[in-house]
């Protein structure tokens, strides 16, 4: 039976190693590298038709750096604003 990635725990849903590696690169890299970070984040999820690459996407571009404004570009708020809309088509989908 497959899970449905949108009501389980966010802590099992990002234990990938591949998101890992790349959240602990991002740490501390936002103000000098804000664009470099967006495209490796792009990279990530593809094409965004994985429904758990869309979600982790979320989670960590609504954090609290990102809500606060510690951590804001255009870039930033333009791949925020994709995600998210993927991610309500996604779920709708359900």
């Amino acid at each position: 039976m497959k899970t449905n990635v949108f009501k389980e725990d966010i802590r099992v849903v990002v234990n990938m190693e591949e998101w890992q590696i790349l959240r602990k690169s991002l740490v501390g890299t936002w103000k000098h590298k804000s664009a470099e970070n967006v495209l490796k984040l792009r990279v990530f999820g593809g094409d965004l038709t994985d429904p758990r690459r869309v979600r982790i996407l979320l989670n960590y571009l609504t954090g609290s750096g990102f809500r606060i404004g510690v951590i804001d570009s255009a870039e930033i708020r333009e791949f925020r604003d994709i995600v998210r809309c993927q991610y309500k088509k996604l779920k709708s989908q359900l």
